[in-house]
Parts: C-alpha cells; structure tokens; sequence
C-alpha cells in the first residue's frame, strides 16, 4: 500500500516515508501507565496522540494492531532498580492487595480514556501475565554474555554492549558522557557498572510481588516487560514503538539493547515520541503545585482552574499543537479552544441540513487534498484544524446563502468533515450521548415558530435569547431554524 506518509523517526532524527514491514498490516506498540495512581495530563496528551495515530493509520487502509501495556509490577521508585515497587508501596498504604491497586486504576484508567475518546488497543498485555515469556528473554540474553547473574538478581552488561552496539543509539549521546553523568546509586556494589540494569530482581522477604525463577524467586526489571510482552504480540521487529520523550535516555533506550542482546534486532522501524505538557511555561510536577488530573480539569476542582472544560475541548486542545511540539497548559488557553472547538462543531451541526446549488463556488477537492496533506507530514493535527475551520467557513457561507456549492462538491465536504472530525481526530459532539436532547429541541423550535407565526414576538426572543444563556444557538434562514451548542 503506497502512501506518502512521513513519520519523524527519533532514532534517525529525520522524517522518512512510512513504509510498513508487512503492508497492510502495521504493528505498534506504546509504553502503557504504570497503575499506582490516577493517570495524569501527560499520560492523557501521549495516549490521546497515539489514538490520533492509530486512527489515521486506520483511515489510511492498514490493518493496525495496537499493543499499549499496563504496567503492574516491577516499576520501581525513581524508575531505578533500588527502591520499593510502586503498586506495592501504594498497596502497603492503603492496607490492601496490590491487585486491588492495580484494577482500582486500570479501571479509573480506562475511564478516563473512554471520556476522552480513545480508543482502545488491539491488545492490552499486563506484566504480571507475562511473567514466563520475560523469564526467557533473561535466559536468551544470558545466552549471549551481555548479562551476568549476582545474588539472585541478573544485570544487563552495558560497557561490554557497547562494544558491539552503540548504547545510546537512540539518545544521540555517547557512554563516555552517560557515564559521566551518573551517579553511585545504592545496591551498586553488585553491578559491574554504573549504567548496567536489572533484567531481574531478587526479592527482598517484605517485598510483596515476586516469582520462582532460575536465580531464586524475584520479579522482573521495568524495562524487560515490554521488550517481552512486544515480542510476543508484534514480534522481534514491528513497525512502531511510542512513548512520552521521557522514556528516550533510559526506558526505550534499554529496550533496543535488550532485543539488540536477544535477538540481534532493534525491535522498531520507527520510533515515535510525544512532547512534555507544561503548565504556564513550567513542566507540570506535584512538587511545583501546578499540576492536576483530567477529572479535576473536568469539573474545574483545582486551585489553578479557572472553570472546568469537556474532555472534547480538553481532547481539541491538545490535538491543536503538534505532538512533537511542547504544549503548554494556561486557562487563557483552554478557554480559547473550548471556544473554536464549539465553533467547529457549529459548523459541523449545520451540515446536513445544507442545501446544493446547480452552481459551485468552491473547490472542496483541493481542501480535502490539504488535510490529507497536513496528517501525512507527520500527523500535523494542528494544520488540519486550521484545513477544517476553512471547511467550517464555507459551510457557514453555504448556510447563509453567500456562497453556492453543487451537489458533487457539498457531498465531498460533508464526507471529508465526518471522515476528519470524527474518524481522524476523534471529535464528537458533547450531545451525542443525550438522544433526547435532539427531540426536546425540536419541540422548543416549533414553540418559537408558533409564536413567531402569532406575532408574539416577544415569547419568540425570550426563548431565543433563554437559549443562548444556557449555551444553544438558533440560527433562521428561508429554510427554516436550526440549533446548535455554543
């Protein structure tokens, strides 16, 4: 399947055109949550830019299977290999099992992707079930002298690496300098060197999560879950691999010297990454005081929040800058997209209710082309927002008869909105859900209409205008009045 696709590979540093190892069939696989706490905005912002992704390849033809994991055991405190296991701390606190941990924010999780409108993957593997297939992958990396067994716990060799493969292949940055770089962590002792990383951990007694294995019972490094679990879904080499940029220097970057190690491929032709969400041109930290959870965003129950906002204007607003791009949260900000998301979806709601002319004033071939042209260079959202707000101003020309469109044309722009709106972008209507809504506001319509057509001009303008306080719009024309959500 041809496409002039172009994707911006963070290993090469370049755009290249997208051409899948086995088309139409395309494999991803995204960094999923670690389930200790409520997901935060920076998850939201990945997750919501990997289902724009998984939606365009999609529309595009390919046959996407999406793998995004949920990290449930082995992800340690400050991402190291000392220190207690996030979902086991949180289990501790709080006096419960740790699977209680997990599936309280799996769920809570879910929710607020479902609000969201993600999506969901193909396949959603946990590391706790993947526990025999990680066993393995130590063993095959053992098998090739690039890892060592002290104690029970078994550390990844990165200098002896390095003198096969570059290390920081995917950082850009030499060992020397990483070296450098890094400080004496606790429990170094059994480490050959600074940089090396735990495949697997020996348990300590108290630690709650662990498993029998060949080098005693213990439980697997962060960064092999995903070398695992990616494996056996999408293989030893798949076409995508994603993740916030934080995951960059280490995570991702352990990840290719794992499957450099076991199988002799980097497991990703392409690896994509999303930008930082900052908050007033400051990066978003509890220790900081400025950051928050999507339901706060939501319902506006945070001290920095001027209001609340949907998660439709929270979804436009982060689909309004480039995914590569560092998008900065300020409520000036929100406030401006909540106002062209409703614009947006104004236009939207008018247009099936268009009218074609035998005459055409306009070249929706060439508009649609330009959207295409915006998600090819790699999924440039935020032009194609400015592509649709052209649309939306023709259907508002349309609509008030300025601008004549035949049927050929207007049929192409009613698909391309629906096609791009919905199926791209994932926008949908904040009334969708409410089937009543449509048949209640019909029905205040005709009360209008009626008295209109009695001259009780004064009923007419107080339910116009007792509408447009509570957020709906009327618009009249010769073919009648329409209503849309301000």
């Amino acid at each position: 399947m041809e496409q002039n696709l172009f994707v911006y590979n963070t290993l090469t540093r370049t755009k290249e055109q997208f051409k899948p190892l086995n088309a139409p069939h395309v494999g991803m696989y995204v960094c999923g949550p670690t389930v200790y706490s409520d997901a935060h905005m920076g998850n939201a912002r990945t997750y919501i830019s990997f289902d724009l992704i998984f939606r365009y390849l999609s529309h595009l033809g390919f046959k996407v299977r999406y793998v995004r994991n949920i990290t449930d055991a082995g992800h340690l405190e400050g991402d190291a290999d000392e220190g207690e296991d996030k979902v086991s701390k949180k289990a501790k606190l709080e006096k419960l099992e740790p699977m209680e941990i997990v599936q309280r924010y799996t769920v809570g999780f879910h929710d607020v992707m479902k609000q969201l409108n993600n999506l969901p993957p193909s396949i959603e593997p946990t590391a706790t079930g993947h526990i025999i297939e990680q066993i393995e992958l130590v063993k095959e990396i053992l098998k090739s002298g690039l890892a060592y067994e002290v104690n029970g716990s078994v550390y990844f060799d990165v200098e002896h690496y390095n003198q096969q493969q570059k290390y920081g292949v995917l950082s850009g940055r030499n060992l020397e300098d990483m070296l450098n770089n890094t400080r004496n962590l606790g429990g170094q002792e059994e480490k050959r060197g600074k940089l090396d990383f735990a495949l697997w951990i020996k348990a300590k007694p108290e630690h709650l999560m662990k498993w029998p294995s060949p080098w005693g019972v213990g439980f697997p490094g962060w960064h092999l879950e995903c070398s695992a679990m990616s494996n056996k879904y999408l293989g030893h080499k798949f076409d995508i691999h994603g993740g916030g940029i934080d995951l960059v220097p280490t995570h991702h970057t352990n990840e290719i010297a794992q499957n450099m190690a076991s199988c002799g491929e980097n497991p990703a032709t392409y690896w994509v990454h999303t930008n930082m969400l900052t908050v007033n041109g400051q990066k978003m930290s509890k220790s900081l005081g400025n950051s928050f959870l999507p339901h706060e965003l939501f319902s506006g129950d945070n001290k920095i929040l001027n209001k609340g906002y949907s998660p439709m204007t929270v979804r436009f607003f982060m689909l309004q800058a480039h995914y590569r791009s560092t998008l900065d949260f300020g409520n000036e900000a929100m406030e401006a997209s909540e106002k062209g998301f409703k614009r947006l979806m104004n236009a939207y709601g008018l247009i099936d209710g268009l009218k074609a002319s035998p005459t055409n004033e306009t070249d929706i071939a060439a508009l649609k082309q330009r959207c295409y042209d915006a998600m090819n260079d790699d999924f440039n959202s935020p032009v194609l927002i400015a592509e649709l707000f052209e649309a939306s101003r023709i259907i508002n020309s349309v609509h008030d008869g300025k601008l004549k469109i035949d049927a050929d044309n207007l049929d192409l722009l009613q698909k391309l909105m629906k096609e791009f709106i919905n199926d791209v972008l994932g926008l949908q209507s904040e009334i969708a859900a409410n089937d009543d809504l449509p048949k209640v506001m019909d029905m205040v319509v005709n009360l209008r209409r009626e008295a209109k057509a009695n001259s009780d001009y004064a009923t007419s303008d107080k339910i116009r205008n007792g509408l447009q306080a509570i957020g709906f719009q009327l618009k009249d024309s010769k073919e009648g009045t329409t209503w849309n959500k301000m």
